[in-house]
């Protein structure tokens, strides 16, 4: 089964975080990811980024993820 740990490691290794929380039951997740990678990207563009990173393991092991996808910035504002 898939954990969220294995998740988190996963986006870590492919994409640089600042900030990164990773919950879930072993099919569904739900993640916030705060990358200074995600600056000047629009929505589908930040979650294609995080897609990317999780690879085949996503649509496969993993069967959904929510994303709150934000910049530093947004992430200090919140």
């Amino acid at each position: 089964m898939v954990t969220p740990e294995y998740v988190k490691e996963l986006i870590a290794k492919g994409l640089a975080c600042e900030h990164l929380e990773v919950s879930g039951d072993g099919a569904h997740f739900e993640a916030v990811i705060v990358s200074p990678a995600f600056e000047g990207k629009r929505l589908i563009a930040r979650h294609q980024l995080v897609n990317q990173a999780l690879g085949s393991q996503m649509g496969n092991e993993i069967h959904a993820l929510s994303m709150k996808t934000l910049t530093p910035a947004e992430w200090r504002a919140a």
